[in-house]
């Protein structure tokens, strides 16, 4: 009998951190600014992403440093995931603390880092860098509240 994956038997916080990584699908929904709606609270995202984010391959190009370079950058931990309603629901941190598994998309699922991208899921060629608004509030004008849905199907 093949012995069930680790993010079938361990809690989030009972990862390592090496499998807590690894949950990274590599979306990069999490790197997108976003705005708070005053009258409802929902949180919406623009098609604008953090200036740190490499656009092609969905990754931080500073991750280790990036709070120190972006103060506002939330750091996504086993103790927090629940508090961020605002993580897109295609999310695998959120998924596998909702008890929803990974998608068939998800890299650690389908052992190809570009099944994620294939699928539709990451933001690659959907977006732009703040760093290339010539404003900061433009991003107001690029509000995507279709990126709050699921992705990829399951």
């Amino acid at each position: 009998m093949t012995p069930k994956p680790f993010w079938e038997t361990k809690t989030l916080d009972a990862m390592s951190p090496k499998e807590w990584e690894s949950l990274c699908d590599g979306c990069a929904l999490c790197c997108l600014v976003r705005f708070e709606e005053e009258v409802t609270g929902e949180v919406i995202p623009a098609r604008v992403h953090c200036r740190l984010l490499d656009a092609e391959l969905c990754r931080c190009k500073d991750y280790e440093h990036r709070k120190a370079q972006v103060p506002d950058c939330i750091k996504l931990t086993p103790g927090n995931v629940a508090a961020l309603a605002w993580m897109p629901k295609s999310c695998a941190y959120r998924r596998v603390h909702e008890g929803r598994g990974l998608a068939w998309w998800h890299p650690l699922i389908s052992g190809d880092p570009q099944s994620v991208h294939e699928a539709g899921v990451s933001v690659r060629g959907q977006t732009i860098s703040e760093a290339d608004l010539p404003d900061p509030d433009d991003a107001l004008t690029l509000l995507a509240p279709d990126l709050n849905d699921e992705r990829g199907g399951d």
